[in-house]
């Protein structure tokens, strides 16, 4: 709790300053690969929606519009030159040829699945799109999965914290988010 409250505050004055654009561009980042606290921004922005101070449906929109795109340039990065990369340095990082075989199957058997599920995943949330991308995952069934899971996750994160605006003010910020 600690950790999202600390994190809320730290991005709260970008969100009261730029409003939804500055959300867009962290879920964005954050989906791309970058360390990121955007789900911590989704909450926050969601907390000053229920207070009136930003929109909740220019909420919504920035989230899922900034998770769908930034996984989709996260799989164009990884489909275009992530696959050379970790053939060269993989073994640094302990990913041998046998790891790696594992994770193409498992793309292979439950791509849509791994993809879908890894939105919900702190660090595979970060790397779903690239590691989809040098899985050789097709791109629809990836697009698919990724706007399915890019749903599911605005949906739980925007609509939560708005709705029950005052218990999460409580228990992870002050309630001046909620004004």
């Amino acid at each position: 709790m600690h950790l999202i409250h600390e994190s809320i505050a730290l991005i709260e004055p970008y969100l009261r300053h730029y409003g939804v654009a500055a959300l867009f561009v962290i879920v964005y980042l954050e989906s791309l690969g970058a360390p990121l606290p955007g789900e911590s921004a989704v909450i926050g922005a969601s907390l000053l929606a229920s207070g009136g101070q930003l929109p909740i449906e220019g909420v919504f929109l920035a989230v899922f519009i900034g998770a769908v795109l930034g996984d989709n340039t996260g799989y164009a990065i990884g489909r275009y030159g992530g696959r050379t990369v970790i053939e060269r340095y993989g073994r640094y990082i302990g990913l041998n040829d046998q790891r790696r075989e594992w994770i193409e199957g498992l793309y292979a058997r439950r791509g849509t699945a791994v993809v879908v599920g890894a939105r919900f995943v702190v660090i595979l949330r970060q790397l779903n799109g690239i590691v989809a991308g040098m899985m050789a995952m097709g791109w629809r069934p990836f697009l698919l999965a990724n706007m399915v899971g890019a749903l599911l996750w605005t949906s739980v994160w925007t609509a939560a914290p708005f709705v029950f605006g005052d218990f999460f003010a409580e228990h992870f910020h002050d309630a001046s988010l909620h004004r």
